[in-house]
């Protein structure tokens, strides 16, 4: 086991937010085709209460601090919150588009002691990645912005969000980022509204480019097998009935821009606010945590007794933006499906009912006749 497996163990036992997440803002001078903020200020934490926020995660043993956006250069007090994390001692990751650092700022974060930084890049080719920002010249600025990181020794990785508009990019984004000596990882993954507005999954790619990208093997590296393997069924019922589906509230945990508290950023399950209660009494009572905390692989409806159960990478946000945190996410269900080429129940049953429902709509149909 490693050490951040260690780590991570000893979090669960003793009860500890080892990672937290706080995006800083939802503002952005980006407004990317694919996202699920509202860009709206409607009243940020200010730089005293991030600090004061800050000062209690880690009195709670928050250790991993990322802080990420919207845009989180977009608040003029940034380098002020990380100063002030950096003195606590956190390691401080970064989320960003990379659009509006200078040297000045790259040299500030590499003084900083910045752990690394992430960059969002959707395309080699500027067009494309400048159509899915929205904003004119993004993409030349982000890459400007990430070779100035990279000249202060900061440790950078290109992030690729794939949907239908780049679907077929990023074997020349991994290449460029092996040709600028950055980490490169990639998402199959659009995600619904925090409001629960769903359209903008129609962004999401085929299910023959979703394939395509599950069996790269330049993206599975020495998991390829594994991963491809014909899936293996259900877990044990002795050994569902201790796993946890996902650290989201158990050992992770993300706060928003107005001080709401959530298992996940992409968990938008309300479980407090630091700016009515103290983090550690949330962490601690909250009655919401306690419930996301209660569940196991075993409660799971219809992922317990899945095919798919011992080696489904289900996510319980993505779970719970379609309805419910105890039932499966057919996004994820989708994802088994493209590595194995099996469908689990839930699939099959989402495409029995897209099957009856188109049936039903050509029986109401009014033909034409012609005279």
């Amino acid at each position: 086991m490693s050490l951040m497996e260690q780590m991570g163990v000893r979090a669960l036992q003793l009860g500890i937010p080892l990672r937290a997440q706080i995006d800083l803002t939802y503002r952005c001078n980006e407004t990317c085709v694919h996202c699920y903020l509202d860009h709206e200020d409607h009243g940020e934490m200010t730089a005293e209460e991030i600090k004061g926020v800050l000062d209690q995660l880690a009195a709670s043993g928050t250790f991993f601090l990322n802080f990420s956006g919207g845009e989180i250069f977009m608040r003029k007090d940034l380098f002020e919150i990380l100063e002030y994390a950096r003195k606590l001692q956190f390691s401080v990751k970064l989320k960003t588009n990379a659009v509006m650092i200078k040297p000045a700022k790259a040299k500030r974060l590499a003084e900083l002691g910045v752990e690394s930084v992430q960059i969002s890049l959707y395309s080699h080719k500027a067009e494309v990645h400048d159509e899915i920002t929205q904003l004119p010249n993004s993409f030349k600025r982000t890459m400007e912005g990430a070779r100035l990181l990279k000249a202060e020794g900061i440790k950078v990785t290109l992030a690729n969000v794939l949907m239908k508009q780049n679907a077929d990019d990023y074997k020349d984004v991994q290449a460029l980022a092996a040709e600028m000596d950055m980490g490169y990882t990639v998402d199959a993954t659009i995600t619904p509204m925090m409001d629960g507005d769903r359209s903008i999954l129609s962004l999401n790619m085929d299910a023959q480019r979703l394939e395509h990208v599950f069996h790269d093997h330049s993206l599975l590296g020495d998991q390829a097998e594994t991963l491809l393997a014909a899936p293996k069924g259900p877990r044990p019922l002795e050994e569902a009935y201790k796993t946890l589906p996902c650290s989201a509230g158990h050992t992770a945990v993300y706060i928003s821009p107005y001080g709401e508290v959530y298992p996940c950023v992409q968990f938008p399950y309300l479980v407090g606010n630091v700016r009515k209660q103290k983090f550690a009494d949330i962490w601690r009572d909250s009655p919401q945590l306690k419930e996301v905390r209660a569940i196991r692989i075993a409660h799971l409806e219809g992922c317990s007794s899945c095919v798919h159960g011992s080696t489904c990478t289900r996510c319980p946000g993505l779970a719970y933006l379609e309805g419910n945190m105890r039932g499966p996410s057919t996004q994820d269900c989708e994802k088994s499906f493209a590595r194995t080429g099996v469908p689990s129940k839930n699939l099959q049953r989402q495409r029995e009912k897209a099957a009856a429902a188109a049936s039903e709509a050509a029986k109401k149909t009014i033909p034409f006749v012609w005279t």
